[in-house]
């Protein structure tokens, strides 16, 4: 994989992180679901813990479940 390309998805993925320990699926969905959007387009390349990731943030988004870890 290209680096650069590795290091946007990790940055990403920091990011996403983020948004869901502050809860932002519930107070802000638009911008989580586009972020987890951006993240999908490379679905094929991410790894396992990361595809896991965010299909339970997608689950907390589309339920409106609090994220609490």
């Amino acid at each position: 994989m290209e680096k650069k390309l590795k290091a946007k998805i990790v940055d990403r993925m920091d990011i996403l992180e983020q948004m869901m320990a502050r809860n932002m699926h519930i107070s802000d969905p638009n911008t989580v679901e586009m972020m987890i959007d951006r993240l999908s387009y490379c679905w094929a390349i991410l790894s396992e813990e990361d595809r896991d990731y965010i299909q339970g943030c997608r689950y907390a988004l589309e339920e409106k479940i609090e994220w609490s870890l």
